[in-house]
């Protein structure tokens, strides 16, 4: 999976970037979940981040998708912080 996912909330623009742990990915693979809203002409509100292994991230992932989630293009830069 190295790379980065993202999925949104179509009736509210929260987001979720899903993005590998390069630091464990070759060992045990775990994936950093971002949460946010992008905001318009400003810097996107970030809310938090957590730590999940690969296994819980795509289960929340599919759970995203079952109750009304979209994968997406970016919604904002990598370098953004939480």
């Amino acid at each position: 999976m190295p790379h980065q996912d993202w999925i949104q909330d179509p009736n509210s623009a929260d987001t979720k970037r899903f993005h590998t742990d390069e630091k464990s990915w070759s060992r045990d693979p775990y994936v950093f979940v971002d949460s946010g809203r992008p905001l318009s002409g400003d810097p996107p509100l970030l809310k938090t981040r957590v730590h999940l292994s690969q296994q819980t991230a795509d289960q929340l992932w599919q759970e995203l998708v079952r109750v009304g989630w979209r994968p997406c293009s970016p919604q904002w830069s990598p370098d953004s912080d939480i």
